[in-house]
């Protein structure tokens, strides 16, 4: 197998392959819904396509709709399942509570691979986006024999990210510290206002809100309600807490087997205050990647580019 090696964003854009479908507002077509049981949550996703199978995982605050601009043409190559993650979207949303491990990064990689197992997968490339990319971290290093191929979108590890804390990223990313506040703090404070809280979210700096096709729009605000606000809560209480510990005790001592791509936006918050590849290259030896001329949100404003990253990765 030939690996396309992707250093600059020139090797990204310079991929052909022109089959790219454009994407309509009926939300993946001619994908079958499905309800499978994770570890204890039953899980909401999509499954379409021919061919080997290929995982998407999508991030906060988004669900499996956010790779349907991509997906149709996927399909064509692939069978893609992309699934909402437990707390998110129409997957179960259990309670959290107690170490909060129900909304562990390991929790939630153990969810899908339960359910790619449940659909006949024993082995799988995986695509995260933001909470998605760190739940494909924590999968291939728990999972080795699952994932072939790993590419993270918009994210460093998260050890990096709270080890290395500075002023301009925290004020972009204030929701980390802010969510992660004692139960039921946060989340009474956004569920005063959920509609202007989604919209403040999604609304990036120096990108906006026209990268979002409005169906998809109208799909984030639906599933934008309290249940799903306490599991995101959740989520990022476990980050700070259960999730760093694991990753405090396996830095230096795991790494990712598989080969790994990262992708980041120049104008997002990641690519404004980190340098990935070296914060990668701790958790990755077969490690490529670039920035793109994107904010945090790629698969939306930039389609064209993950879609072709993906085909020349997992060959």
């Amino acid at each position: 197998m030939q690996v396309t090696k992707i250093a600059t964003p020139s090797d990204v854009e310079s991929l052909v392959f022109d089959d790219l479908i454009p994407y309509n507002s009926n939300l993946m077509e001619g994908f079958k819904a499905f309800d499978l049981p994770g570890i204890g949550a039953k899980i909401h996703g999509v499954i379409g396509g021919s061919g080997p199978p290929l995982l998407l995982i999508h991030g906060n605050p988004l669900t499996h709709v956010t790779w349907h601009k991509i997906t149709p043409t996927l399909a064509k190559h692939y069978t893609v399942v992309a699934i909402d993650l437990r707390g998110y979207g129409d997957s179960e949303k259990p309670l959290g509570g107690g170490d909060h491990s129900d909304y562990s990064f390991r929790t939630m990689a153990n969810d899908a691979v339960q359910v790619m197992q449940e659909l006949g997968y024993s082995k799988f490339p995986v695509v995260g986006h933001d909470r998605g990319a760190r739940v494909g971290f924590r999968m291939s290093l728990d999972h080795p024999d699952k994932v072939t191929h790993f590419i993270s979108l918009d994210i460093v590890p998260t050890h990096e990210v709270l080890t290395r804390v500075t002023m301009g990223w925290g004020l972009e990313s204030y929701h980390w510290f802010f969510m992660a506040q004692k139960e039921p703090f946060p989340e009474r404070l956004i569920c005063g206002d959920l509609d202007f809280y989604i919209n403040y979210k999604l609304n990036k700096k120096g990108v906006g809100l026209k990268i979002f096709a409005p169906e998809a729009m109208a799909e984030y605000i639906r599933c934008t309600t309290p249940a799903q606000i306490h599991a995101i809560c959740e989520d990022y209480r476990a980050t700070v807490s259960i999730d760093l510990d694991m990753d405090t005790a396996d830095l230096g001592i795991k790494k990712i087997q598989c080969p790994v791509l990262v992708l980041w936006g120049s104008n997002s918050h990641c690519g404004r205050h980190f340098k990935p590849i070296e914060a990668w290259s701790k958790w990755a030896d077969d490690l490529q990647g670039t920035d793109i001329p994107t904010g945090h949100y790629p698969q939306e404003e930039r389609p064209d580019l993950i879609y072709k990253a993906i085909r020349a990765f997992v060959s």
